[in-house]
């Protein structure tokens, strides 16, 4: 068990805190999460798959303690933002560090729409069935998120 939980904490503990942004409600889904995994571990059909399958679990307890926190419905249609995907990678020559600084401090709604969308590879249809809001909420959020990254990384390193 040790050994699972050292192979895993840290990335299961980065995936929480994009979510939640905050340090303490990760640490306390990393254990929750950490102790129902090694409790349901029978349930596992594959051992290969368990670091997926732990995601999944890191993943539904943080957007439960999100949804337990704050009420998705203080999320409104953005007002809908054109842009065109750039053909260039607009973040390069950016260090991760600068750009995991930027994510954390979007907007809470933005930013976990982000998280969920760019970086965890969630479809805009299960993240609106996930935090209960419309599919457009979770496009035009994510957009937003682009926006405001997109000014705020422009800004630092022009």
């Amino acid at each position: 068990m040790q050994s699972l939980y050292e192979s895993f904490s840290k990335e299961m503990m980065a995936a929480s805190h994009r979510i939640t942004s905050n340090r303490r409600d990760s640490e306390d889904i990393l254990q929750e999460a950490f102790l129902t995994s090694f409790q349901k571990i029978a349930q596992l059909k594959e051992d290969d798959k368990y670091g997926s399958w732990l995601k999944q679990i890191v993943i539904n307890s943080s957007l439960k303690s999100v949804r337990s926190k704050r009420s998705f419905a203080s999320l409104v249609e953005v007002e809908h933002i054109e842009y065109e995907e750039e053909k260039s990678n607009w973040y390069e020559g950016i260090s991760f560090d600068v750009i995991k600084k930027a994510l954390l401090n979007l907007p809470d709604g933005c930013r976990e729409i982000f998280s969920l969308y760019a970086l965890e590879g969630y479809k805009h249809k299960e993240i609106a069935a996930a935090l209960d809001i419309s599919v457009s909420t979770s496009k035009s959020q994510y957009r937003y998120a682009l926006k405001l990254l997109r000014e705020r990384l422009r800004i630092t390193y022009e």
